[in-house]
């Protein structure tokens, strides 16, 4: 698996733990859950920030992936997984065309 692939895999982790997180925010009586879920999204947009840098770096991801992922990311990462499929299917189309 490449760099790529595991941010894109994390991205959509990180969106599926903050699924749980805004759920289990909301209803009430489920504090554990919330701060669980909570730790878990932080430390994932930890993690999705700093391989970010490093991906962008290397080349692996375009600079504005980047900032979306570790800016907005932070409070919204359904924008970074979205990110990624605009840029797996730019990448798609890269290699159709050559």
């Amino acid at each position: 698996m490449g760099l790529f692939e595991l941010l894109r895999a994390l991205s959509f982790l990180n969106s599926t733990v903050f699924t749980f997180l805004l759920f289990f925010w909301l209803a009430p009586g489920y504090e554990g859950a919330t701060e669980v879920f909570g730790w878990c999204h932080g430390c994932l947009w930890i993690v999705l920030s700093l391989l970010s840098i490093v991906a962008v770096r290397r080349r692996v991801i375009p600079f504005w992936l980047a900032v979306v992922v570790a800016v907005i990311g932070g409070v919204g990462p359904y924008a970074g997984s979205i990110g990624f499929v605009i840029e797996t299917r730019r990448r798609h189309a890269r290699r159709a065309v050559v």
